[in-house]
C-alpha cells in the first residue's frame, strides 16, 4: 500500500515538475535565428564572415555603417520596404573601403561610435515608419 501511495505521489510531483522543465528547455536561444520581418535579407560579404577574430572591429564598423545608412535611407524616403531596410551590403562596403580601410583600430572604433550615434538619432523616426509598414 505504501508503495502505491509513493508511486502516486511521485507521479503527481513529476507531473507538476516536468512540464515547466520542458518549457524551460524551449527558452534556450538558438544560434540559427530567423527574422520576424524581411526574411530574405542579403548575407554579409564573405570576407566579413571569415575575418580573423583580432580584426573583428573591421566587421563591426561595416555593420555600423550598414545600420546607419539604412536608418538614413528609411527616414529620407519615408519607406520601409524590405529592399530599403535591408539592401545589399555594397554601399556600406564602399564607404568602408573609401573612408576607413586604411585606418588603425582606434580610428575604426571611433568611426563605429559615430555611425552608431547617427543610427540611434534616426532610430525612433525609422521605427515609426517601419512599424506603419509592418516591418519592425
Amino acid at each position: 500500500m505504501h508503495r502505491i501511495v509513493r508511486l502516486t505521489c511521485l507521479t503527481i510531483v513529476l507531473g507538476l515538475i516536468a512540464p515547466p522543465l520542458l518549457a524551460e528547455r524551449n527558452l534556450i536561444p538558438s544560434l540559427e535565428s530567423s527574422p520576424d520581418v524581411c526574411t530574405e535579407r542579403p548575407n554579409e560579404p564573405a570576407w566579413m564572415e571569415n575575418i580573423a577574430l583580432r580584426d573583428a572591429y573591421q566587421r563591426v564598423l561595416v555593420q555600423d555603417i550598414y545600420r546607419a545608412q539604412n536608418m538614413e535611407r528609411i527616414v529620407e524616403t519615408g519607406s520601409c520596404d524590405c529592399a530599403t531596410r535591408f539592401p545589399t551590403w555594397d554601399s556600406a562596403e564602399d564607404t568602408f573601403q573609401e573612408n576607413h580601410s586604411d585606418a588603425d583600430r582606434s580610428d575604426m572604433l571611433q568611426a563605429s561610435d559615430l555611425y552608431n550615434r547617427r543610427a540611434n538619432e534616426l532610430r525612433s523616426q525609422a521605427q515609426a515608419i517601419c512599424e506603419a509598414a509592418g516591418n519592425w
